[in-house]
């Protein structure tokens, strides 16, 4: 989970009384004018699969259903600074209005009828019934909710209270099942949205909506509409086929993802922190990504899994699996789609897409940390497969560093000790404009690292 701050700020209660004024009258006028709304319409649809029809229903679990809406109000108490505050808001504001803004688009309806129930759990039902109706199915409010608080709520969590929040927020999810309320489409589609809001708003860095900006690299272009291809061609697929290829839509967000990082978002948008781990959203949204591009990894390097040493403590080679990085003393990870765990006594994350060209300004970024990170001991250099990310870093090292002369000579340094390594003109002309770079820079500011 993100890390927070051990103190907490003064007058934030405040704040999260603020955020509830907005988001508390904003829920139910939004969400009530949707059911209203698609009440009114003659073309709601349904989606829904033959065996739903054997979910139990369970009166008592209307109890942990109607639990997220003293949860909700409860969240504003746990952040620890202002800015963890507003983030949460956000998350909270971003998925209604995702959710809304879809059941307006396309509503559903929930087909199960359910039977009269009495007691203490039958008046429950009956209160829900009262504001809720069975429109606006996918994706699930209430499930998009759940993710933002559960994060939220295992966040600020340790121990045996970790665990009793893990479980309850999980009896809360199949409650929505449980209690006939929702469909199951709607559950997974509740997910993405939850954990799209969680990675809009992430709490290191800028949002992605704050940062993003057309690339002009013709390369990350042509990259970022092929991963753009593959999303709608999966998608096109899902919708035609329906049923068990309804999964396909999981892969082909992950797809559209990546290819807005190719065209707007850059590195960050994976969203690697220092000690190599992608954040929770990231991982959920980018599965099918991530686990597609660790094979590709391995398949590639399958004859060559060995890192190669270039220069006296100086490794080359693809992200090293568990047990293999222990050797290493220090790290440089360049890879910015796949998360890396930081095993050696110094580790640095310089996160670069892959299959695009790095600037001259990260070549000297790169060079300037393996300076700093040699001094801790032999050093790995990786990407995913250490042919072209990590090899482009060494090389710019070794011009930083002034143990070879010129681009031509890096290269053919390189390709002695790593003959499978892939440099291009353009990773070439990066390389020299490096070289200019560092050279224009005054002595010391050259020589410092990262």
């Amino acid at each position: 989970m993100d890390e927070v701050s051990l103190s907490r700020e003064a007058g934030l209660w405040k704040r999260g009384v603020l955020w509830l004024l907005l988001l508390a009258p904003l829920f139910f006028a939004s969400y009530g004018f949707a059911n209203w709304l698609s009440a009114q319409r003659d073309d709601v649809g349904t989606l829904v699969f033959a065996w739903e029809s054997r979910i139990p229903l369970w009166p008592w679990s209307i109890v942990p259903y109607w639990s997220i809406d003293l949860l909700y109000g409860l969240s504003f108490l746990l952040p620890a600074t202002r800015r963890e505050m507003d983030r949460h808001g956000l998350r909270l504001l971003s998925v209604q209005v995702l959710c809304i803004a879809c059941f307006l688009l396309w509503p559903l309806r929930f087909t199960f009828e359910r039977p009269e129930l009495d007691g203490l759990f039958g008046g429950m039902f009956d209160v829900l019934m009262g504001f809720d109706k069975p429109f606006n199915q996918a994706p699930s409010l209430h499930i998009a909710l759940l993710v933002v608080l559960w994060a939220c709520f295992a966040r600020h969590a340790s121990g045996l209270w970790r665990t009793a929040v893990h479980g309850w927020f999980l009896l809360i999810g199949v409650s929505v099942l449980t209690t006939w309320q929702h469909h199951f489409i709607d559950v997974p589609t509740g997910v993405l949205v939850g954990w799209l809001c969680v990675w809009l708003w992430p709490l290191q860095g800028r949002s992605p909506l704050l940062a993003w900006r057309l690339t002009r690299d013709l390369q990350r272009l042509r990259l970022g509409l092929r991963y753009s291809l593959g999303a709608a061609l999966l998608s096109a697929l899902a919708v035609n086929l329906g049923s068990a290829w309804l999964w396909l839509l999981w892969p082909a967000f992950s797809l559209l993802l990546v290819a807005l990082n190719y065209l707007l978002f850059g590195a960050a948008g994976f969203q690697k922190a220092a000690d190599g781990r992608l954040s929770n959203a990231a991982t959920w949204l980018l599965a099918p990504y991530l686990a597609a591009a660790w094979l590709n990894s391995r398949l590639w390097t399958r004859s060559h899994p060995h890192a190669d040493e270039v220069e006296p403590g100086i490794w080359l080679g693809r992200i090293p699996a568990p047990g293999q990085a222990e050797q290493f003393q220090a790290q440089l990870d360049l890879c910015a789609e796949l998360p890396a765990r930081a095993q050696a006594k110094a580790y640095h994350a310089l996160p670069l897409l892959d299959l695009s060209v790095p600037s001259s300004a990260a070549c000297l970024e790169a060079a300037q940390a393996i300076e700093t990170l040699r001094t801790h001991g032999s050093l790995l250099v990786y990407c995913a497969l250490g042919y072209s990310r990590s090899a482009t870093a060494v090389a710019a090292w070794l011009l930083h560093s002034g143990r070879c002369r010129d681009v031509a000579e890096a290269l053919a340094h390189l390709r002695r000790a790593r003959p499978q390594v892939v440099l291009s003109d353009a990773h070439q002309h990066a390389l020299q404009g490096m070289l200019e770079l560092s050279n224009s820079m005054p002595a010391g500011a050259a020589a410092h690292g990262y």
